[in-house]
């Protein structure tokens, strides 16, 4: 009972009770932090696939409408074709188109010496930019390079010299260069530049300029859409003059002198050169024929611009003469009587139907007729076939055609095609040209799909779409185990496909819009594989967050939509009213967007694209599409000319309307007169099928002759119907005198 008996009380208990507390007080808020993850990670992968998708949204906004502008440009070559091989010589719309056909014709080389001659050109002493010297060096190239990257040009007689003897080397070069790997270390293989000489420079920043140790193959579409076209051919065909062995260039679709017409190069060209332009537009249509098709790496990997087809045989295209085909959009002609047969029926378009102009629609390939094709089996996209037959057999359908054109009685009567004796643009398009053509156009046009099989490229206009079963069997056919093309724009510059056998390169970043896409290049070693190295051209965009970039592409490709809604709004007024009988301006979503389908034809999903589209017009799943024309403002002095339908029919045909005028302005002066200018419109209503009376075109004519002297300038013309993107996103059409000035040019060197 003592004290000292007693034990002391036990503290065991509290000090475990304490463990369990501070156990819970840390276990607890650690639960806490990961649910917060767990809940921020979710989000910000919602948040990202929800970017993702208005990416790809974007994106397939900008190929439609690129791929829709490349399939007018092929059907207004196809009516242009038409009219060659079916009125007679003497009918004066096909004197206004002909020269374009006679430039395609095969000259003996001395007859393409004198094109060659620049000794007679002088260089003034006030000239200030870069000097060549022959043989090149790679101290002048660099001096080149260094020259083009501060804004100058070189002067027109080094230009010509270059040129001919870029063609003295094209000529010895064969159809299909073999490379090897075993003198240096890796090559590489750049695809599409389209005229972005920043995308060049930087690769050449990156990778080292061209030489020995650091060989290059450039796959095509050097030229168009970008403002430095031309510096860019003269970097490539110099470096390939110093260093024959270790530079390749294959041809694209776009080394062509009709294409070149429509997408900005022949416009460059004349505008750096004024004096000797045309002139060196004659040398590169000549050069872009001899450029060789296809290059081969050590006897594996096929590098080639476009793609192949179920018929692609590489020792045919080895042994033909490439460079009879100065456009790959037409089969040369032998001087003889032509053949009803072959060679039309491989053209797109030898029957009418298939220039025919109902909405938007899909023309067949220039190279395959399957009429039974179409680009809903695709799951890229599903487009649909609107096309009409109206019975009518040829000398019928070119009556109409001609009373649409206004064209006078005393050439309306349609004859048999002449001999070549009194018809220079005559011939006869054998069959082993036909062939030999087919597989050009299909290794320059075609591009990959994800199903097996062949079938015409009806999204283009030219070449097929080919799938895995297609480069499974022409790689194995011929021993190769890679094939590398170009000819498509990718978001990461460079995407593979079936089953990793085909690689499709692209180079020329920021295409569409600053940060639409990265370019990408292929460096290739010994061991065939392929390392793909990224880039993006614009410091700008590299500064921008996901987010910023992704918004700002989004806003281009809206105008972009934008313009093509008001350039169809008639059609699509036409087709909302079938789905509102009572016209009372509002019809639902669905039946919007299939409306918007049936005119448009571009494969979007409107449905996801009506809230950027129509805003606030809509609501609980109804549109009322009246307020949304309304927010497209026309702004027009001239209230008298938009009655007429030429507006519309301008905005809806701009690029084909400035083809024409480059077509007929033959001196490349810039200018027309007015009688070429109706002479343009009776081309084009011909083409469309629709009339417009001489006086609608006389008053159009009147209004855009700025300066009253008679002619009329093609770019002030083309700058005065210009769409012009406000805020609110509404769309403004500006008209004499109501745009900006275009920036002031560097002075031309001649």
């Amino acid at each position: 009972m003592g004290c000292g008996s007693s034990k002391p009380p036990e503290h065991k208990p509290k000090q475990l009770q304490l463990k369990k507390y501070d156990r819970a007080s840390v276990s607890c808020p650690a639960a806490t932090a990961m649910r917060a993850a767990l809940l921020i990670q979710r989000w910000y992968r919602q948040y990202v696939a929800r970017l993702e998708m208005r990416r790809r949204c974007t994106w397939n906004i900008f190929q439609s409408i690129e791929y829709s502008g490349e399939q007018d440009q092929i059907k207004l070559y196809n009516f242009f074709g038409f009219l060659m091989d079916h009125f007679t010589p003497a009918s004066s719309e096909r004197n206004l188109i002909s020269h374009i056909f006679r430039e395609s014709e095969v000259f003996q080389d001395a007859e393409w010496e004198p094109y060659f001659c620049y000794k007679s050109i002088d260089v003034p002493d006030m000239y200030t930019g870069p000097h060549l010297t022959f043989p090149l060096t790679v101290n002048i190239i660099t001096e080149l390079v260094e020259a083009f990257k501060h804004k100058q040009h070189l002067h027109a007689r080094y230009v010509l010299q270059l040129l001919g003897e870029t063609w003295r080397l094209l000529r010895i070069l064969p159809n299909i260069n073999e490379v090897s790997t075993f003198h240096s270390k890796e090559i590489t293989i750049c695809g599409d530049l389209h005229g972005q000489l920043e995308d060049l420079l930087l690769v050449f920043y990156k990778n080292g300029l061209p030489s020995v140790e650091t060989p290059y193959v450039f796959n095509g579409d050097f030229v168009d859409r970008g403002k430095d076209s031309i510096e860019i051919l003269l970097i490539l065909f110099a470096f390939q003059l110093v260093y024959p062995n270790d530079v390749h260039l294959n041809r694209g679709n776009h080394e062509d002198h009709i294409v070149n017409l429509r997408y900005g190069f022949t416009k460059e060209v004349l505008g750096k050169y004024r004096v000797h332009g045309k002139k060196i537009l004659k040398l590169l249509q000549k050069i872009f024929s001899w450029l060789p098709l296809a290059t081969v790496i050590d006897q594996k990997v096929l590098i080639l611009h476009g793609g192949i087809s179920d018929t692609t045989d590489l020792k045919l295209i080895a042994k033909l003469e490439r460079n009879r085909y100065v456009s790959a959009l037409r089969p040369p002609k032998r001087p003889q009587a032509l053949s009803s047969s072959d060679g039309n029926a491989r053209f797109s378009g030898g029957d009418w139907d298939q220039y025919s102009i109902v909405g938007r629609r899909r023309v067949r390939s220039l190279t395959h007729s399957n009429p039974a094709s179409s680009r809903r089996e695709l799951q890229r996209r599903s487009l649909q076939n609107y096309s009409t037959r109206t019975g009518h057999n040829v000398e019928e359908e070119l009556r109409e055609r001609r009373r649409w054109a206004g064209l006078s009685a005393s050439c309306e009567r349609i004859h048999d095609l002449p001999s070549s004796d009194s018809d220079p643009d005559s011939g006869e398009v054998l069959e082993t040209d036909a062939e030999e053509w087919k597989q050009i156009v299909d290794m320059l046009w075609s591009d990959p799909m994800s199903q097996d099989g062949c079938i015409p490229n009806e999204v283009r206009g030219g070449g097929c779409y080919w799938g895995p079963d297609i480069t499974e069997d022409v790689l194995n056919r011929h021993n190769l185990r890679l094939l590398i093309r170009s000819h498509e724009c990718k978001q990461d510059g460079y995407e593979f496909c079936h089953n990793r056998r085909v690689l499709t390169i692209f180079s020329a970043s920021n295409y569409y819009e600053v940060g639409s896409n990265r370019g990408a290049y292929i460096r290739l070693g010994p061991d065939l594989n392929p390392h793909v190295v990224q880039y993006q051209a614009s410091r700008s965009t590299r500064e921008l967050t996901l987010r910023q970039s992704v918004g700002r592409t989004e806003r281009s490709a809206l105008r972009a939509l934008r313009e093509q809604v008001f350039a169809h709004k008639s059609d699509l007024t036409s087709a909302y009213e079938e789905f509102d009988p009572e016209h009372t301006g509002v019809i639902s979503m669905k039946h919007w967007a299939v409306a918007t389908e049936t005119v448009l034809q571009l494969g979007l999903p409107w449905r996801v694209l009506r809230e950027q589209l129509v805003g606030d017009s809509t609501q609980d799943g109804i549109i009322n599409y009246n307020d949304w024309f309304r927010e497209l403002a026309l702004m027009d002095p001239n209230t008298e000319l938009a009655h007429t339908g030429l507006l519309e029919t301008m905005y809806r045909h701009h690029s084909n309307l400035e083809t024409i005028f480059r077509i007929i302005d033959t001196d490349h002066s810039g200018l027309i007169s007015f009688e070429e200018f109706r002479q343009t419109w009776k081309l084009l209503s011909s083409h469309l099928k629709m009339e417009i009376s001489d006086k609608a075109i006389s008053d159009l004519a009147l209004s855009i002759d700025f300066n009253k002297d008679g002619s009329i300038d093609i770019n002030e013309f083309m700058e005065a119907f210009r769409l012009v993107d406000c805020s609110h996103a509404q769309i403004l059409i500006s008209m004499n005198g109501g745009t900006s000035p275009d920036p002031p040019q560097p002075s031309s060197p001649s």
